[in-house]
């Protein structure tokens, strides 16, 4: 016999509601099984991280001081310091800094406020993104090739900057961007309509707007240009060197040069200079993101 009409909505509605109900309950189990394994990735990772930092610091804190700062490189380990190689990633932030500012800002604008928005434009951006992930040996050999044989700048600071810079201009220009696409679209129309011109609005007021995502952006590409060896090696930078740079043009070595020059070496002491040699890497690129996060909380309440 049929059941009515009535019966049989009752029932379809009995099971739709058991089917979701046991749909609902899988998925809460399953939230919870992946939220267990992300937490225990996250404890590894941490595990890891930790012991790592144990391992360095426990070989290495012993060997920094005053001395280990301002000595020469030294094949006696007890005498030996990273002086040169310290000057020399000064001397690279120095030059790296304007050089991504005044390009990688100046391309983002482009960009975002005047390109027209076509298949060209979206083409070089998609580009520019992958760039970003590029390997940095890759930015060596193209550095080795234009920047040391080409323009024939040798195994210079000028060129080991130039191959940094250009490994970090993606990176800054999608942050900039990024930071640019950020300001609301009401200020731009408010100064337009107040009667500034395109580059007033952008330069008054969009601009300081987007400054600490900017500037954030920018720091944290020349803290990885810092710690990377791999490109400095390509243009020849020096595994050994008695003297400070004079000039752009001169030789020179970097923190990461320095330290894998150590590694290298299989007497335990140079190990332990190694260590030390990251230690002071990890506060520089420490200090350096942490004055990008004050920068940006300074700037996110000013504005």
């Amino acid at each position: 016999m049929a059941l009515p009409n009535s019966e049989f909505k009752n029932t379809k509605n009995l099971m739709n509601r058991e089917t979701v109900s046991q749909r609902i309950k899988r998925r809460l189990q399953l939230n919870e099984i992946f939220k267990y394994i992300f937490l225990a990735g996250l404890v590894f990772a941490l595990v890891v991280l930790s012991t790592l930092i144990y391992d360095i610091v426990s070989k290495g804190a012993g060997w920094v001081d005053l001395d280990f700062l301002r000595n020469f490189p030294s094949r006696r380990p007890e005498q030996a310091g990273l002086y040169p190689a310290l000057i020399g990633s000064l001397w690279l932030m120095l030059l790296i800094v304007p050089m991504v500012f005044v390009i990688g800002v100046g391309a983002a604008i482009y960009l975002e406020e005047y390109a027209p928005k076509n298949r060209m434009t979206s083409f070089i951006e998609v580009n520019i993104s992958n760039l970003a992930g590029v390997p940095s040996i890759v930015f060596g050999l193209l550095g080795l090739t234009i920047f040391v044989r080409v323009m024939e700048l040798g195994n210079s600071i000028m060129a080991g900057a130039l191959t940094l810079g250009l490994m970090s201009l993606p990176i800054v220009i999608v942050a900039s961007q990024e930071a640019l696409r950020a300001v609301k679209m009401e200020l731009r129309h408010a100064s337009l309509a107040l009667g500034a011109s395109k580059w007033q609005t952008t330069f008054n007021v969009v601009l300081p707007s987007a400054l600490p995502g900017i500037i954030t952006g920018i720091i944290l590409a020349v803290s990885r240009a810092i710690g990377e060896t791999a490109p400095l090696i390509m243009v020849g930078a020096a595994t050994f060197i008695s003297t400070t740079p004079s000039n752009i043009f001169s030789d020179f070595t970097a923190l990461p040069i320095q330290i894998y020059n150590w590694t290298s070496r299989p007497q335990a002491e140079f190990q332990n200079l190694a260590a030390a040699g990251i230690i002071v890497l990890m506060t520089m690129l420490i200090a350096m993101n942490s004055v990008a996060i004050y920068i940006r909380n300074k700037y996110t309440n000013r504005h």
